[in-house]
């Protein structure tokens, strides 16, 4: 497949500068903010149970903060772990021009610089990607629960959409607008849809599925510069300034 092609010259460049600052700025932000809810977490629950309880026949207890704080520690490490990736998409989210400009002069030298997205539109693309992404995986565990066999299948196939969509028509907005980005993406869907299920593979491996961000962003670039553009009928050009 193509698209293993384009991955592999992704990976090739992920020693590039531009990836690492990108990647180190994603997961720095998304642990300071994990950080931050478990400590904001822990203060609340000193705030509401107060250090010493005094119950009938029982008198005064004084550990019930503390159990109730250290019993949530598993609840509180599996939340960070599954927050942690979807998080670090938004925030990388952010930075993606950098890894694209990054891909396209390395590889793609003759193409002008694209535009670049704004702070706040780059922002706002990212919390709907997140909310998406949180919400969509969240119902999917009621499918696993109701067809475990599927787990696997199912998790491919709804994270594969989802980060194919969402790279896919980030990059291709950068030279053909919303409207020409979302043709291209309708007419090569099941392409997109494969690259997307090969870039939830690392997904399921412990912090490898950090990389997925900046690894996808490249992979995108590759694959919206091999695929033949929009529908000409449509009135699209390819490299259209914004």
């Amino acid at each position: 497949m193509r698209v293993v092609a384009d991955a592999a010259r992704a990976i090739g460049q992920m020693g590039d500068p531009a990836f690492r600052r990108v990647l180190l700025l994603g997961v720095g932000l998304t642990l300071a903010l994990l950080a931050g809810f478990i400590a904001a977490f822990f203060w609340g629950v000193a705030w509401l149970i107060p250090d010493t309880l005094s119950l009938p026949w029982i008198g005064p207890i004084t550990w019930v903060d503390d159990v109730v704080s250290w019993s949530s520690v598993p609840l509180l490490l599996f939340l960070s772990s599954f927050l942690m990736i979807p998080t670090a998409s938004a925030f990388t989210g952010l930075f993606l021009d950098d890894v694209t400009d990054a891909v396209e002069a390395r590889h793609y030298p003759a193409l002008a610089p694209a535009p670049r997205l704004s702070l706040s539109e780059g922002a706002t693309d990212a919390l709907k990607f997140l909310g998406v992404l949180l919400g969509a995986n969240l119902a999917a565990f009621v499918l696993y629960l109701v067809f475990p066999p599927f787990a696997p299948l199912i998790f491919f196939a709804l994270n594969g959409y989802l980060l194919g969509r969402e790279y896919f028509q980030l990059i291709a907005a950068r030279r053909l607008g919303p409207k020409g980005a979302r043709q291209m993406r309708r007419r090569h869907a099941g392409k997109i849809w494969a690259a997307g299920c090969l870039m939830a593979v690392p997904l399921v491996v412990p912090l490898l599925g950090l990389v997925v961000p900046v690894l996808g962003a490249a992979t995108f670039t590759h694959l919206f510069h091999r695929l033949p553009g929009p529908d000409p009928s449509a009135g699209t050009s390819r490299y259209r300034a914004r």
